[in-house]
Formats: structure tokens, C-alpha cells, sequence
């Protein structure tokens, strides 16, 4: 038998499926968590459709004509005899050498890093788990408006408008009470007021008690008469309560 072909068998005609051979893992880079960072924050600056703090421009400072325009500084006169640089030494002028100092600036330094005192870091706080650091003092967490002298006292243009309207309340009531001397009006008293609420409230009980006696079915023109008309009676009802709750003090004509 020739070696270089296979040996017969029943079960080489047998088809098999073919096996795919299973793919490589997918690569991922290393600084893919980095990159997504960088990519967060620069976002995170930018969500508000630009910068977040930017100030608003004012309607008063509105875009001019030649307003951008670079002016050109004011004119010199020019002087011929005025030196442009200063003169060149003469060869006779000599420096001045030979001078020292015997201060120690080592020491100087040392002792004046030792002895001061340590500079305070400016107070900021972050509001953000990203870091954004701000400072405290514009904020307006730090009670700074609680030390001032006029700290919990009543502006001085409130005083003066709590004035004016209470001048103003004192004439009305002057000029209501002229008013009803002259039509001979009198106030309702507290009482009087009460036991005319309750007696319309009760008058709304019974109408209503009437309405939730009606029939189910309205097939009448004289069930829906009466129906429309139990109606109006306690919207009116409604209305009158409404008024005398709203109002503390009620005037009625004496000859009422």
C-alpha cells in the first residue's frame, strides 16, 4: 500500500461539518479610560453652549459704527535738537569698581524665610466630583453681610414707602368715613356679619338637600324648571358666602 495515501475507511464518507476556527480576542487599548476621560471634561466645560461663565453683554453697550476701529494716538510735534539716545561714553570716563558689600544675603534670605509668617491659601471650594475649584468668597458661603453695621435694619426707602402707605391708608379711611356720614351708611358688625354667613350657608344646605332629592331622570319640562332654578339658587348662594368671607368689613344702608 502507498504510505502517501490514507487508508480506506467506512467512516471517511461520513461529510462532517467544518469547524470554524474560533476568532482572536478584539483589541482594546490600554488608554482608552484615559482618552474618555480627557474627552469628559472637555465636554463638561462646553455643556452650556459655549463657556459657562461668560457675562452677558448689557443692551446699553450695543455694537456702534466705527467702534472697532483702532484710533491712532495723538500726534507729537517733532524735535530735532531733543538726543534720541543718550551719549556715548568718552574715552577718558572709567566705571565705577572696587565696591563690595559685606552683607551675608544667604543668611539675610534664610532668616527672613524662618521668621515670616506662612501665606495663607486662598479659600476655594469644588462643587463638582470633577474638581471644579472656586473661590469661597464670591459665593456666598462665607457670612461676610452678617458683620456689617446695618446688618437687619430696614432700608431707609422701605421706612419712607411704609410711611406713604400708611398716610395714604389714613386718608381713604378719612374720606370713606366722610363719605358715609354723608350717605348715612353703618358697619356691619363682627356678629351681625357671622349670623348672616351661617344663615346663607344654612339656606345652601337646604337648597342642596332639595337638589340631591331630584329625580334621577329629568323628563319633564317641569323637573328641569326646577332643576335649573335649584341651580341658580346655590351658585347665587355660592357667591354671596364667597363675598362675605373675602370681606371682613361690610357697610349696608340703614334704610336697608
Amino acid at each position: 500500500m502507498d504510505p502517501t495515501c490514507p487508508s480506506e475507511c467506512i467512516y471517511n464518507l461520513i461529510l462532517s461539518d467544518l469547524k470554524e476556527p474560533p476568532q482572536p480576542p478584539r483589541y482594546i487599548s490600554i488608554f482608552k479610560a484615559t482618552v474618555k476621560d480627557d474627552m469628559q471634561k472637555a465636554k463638561t466645560a462646553m455643556k452650556t453652549m459655549g463657556p459657562a461663565k461668560v457675562e452677558v453683554p448689557s443692551p446699553k453697550d450695543f455694537l456702534k459704527k466705527h467702534s472697532k476701529e483702532k484710533t491712532l494716538p495723538p500726534k507729537k510735534k517733532f524735535d530735532r535738537n531733543v538726543p534720541k539716545k543718550p551719549a556715548v561714553p568718552l574715552r577718558t570716563d572709567h566705571p565705577v569698581m572696587g565696591i563690595q558689600s559685606e552683607k551675608n544675603f544667604i543668611n539675610t534670605n534664610a532668616a527672613s524665610v524662618i521668621m515670616g509668617v506662612a501665606k495663607k491659601p486662598k479659600p476655594i471650594y469644588v462643587d463638582k466630583r470633577t474638581g471644579d475649584k472656586h473661590d469661597v468668597e464670591p459665593s456666598g458661603l462665607v457670612p461676610k453681610y452678617i458683620n456689617k453695621k446695618d446688618y437687619g435694619v430696614t432700608p431707609e426707602y422701605i421706612c419712607k414707602r411704609n410711611e406713604e402707605i400708611k398716610k395714604a391708608q389714613e386718608e381713604y379711611d378719612r374720606y370713606i368715613q366722610e363719605n358715609l356720614k354723608k350717605a348715612a351708611m353703618k358697619r356691619l358688625s363682627d356678629e351681625e356679619r357671622e349670623a348672616v354667613l351661617q344663615g346663607l350657608k344654612k339656606n345652601w344646605e337646604e337648597v342642596h338637600k332639595e337638589f340631591q332629592s331630584l329625580s334621577v331622570f329629568i323628563d319633564s319640562i317641569p323637573k328641569k324648571i326646577r332643576k335649573q332654578r335649584l341651580e341658580e339658587e346655590m351658585k347665587q348662594l355660592e357667591h354671596d358666602i364667597g363675598v362675605i368671607e373675602k370681606h371682613k368689613i361690610i357697610y349696608i344702608a340703614n334704610n336697608a
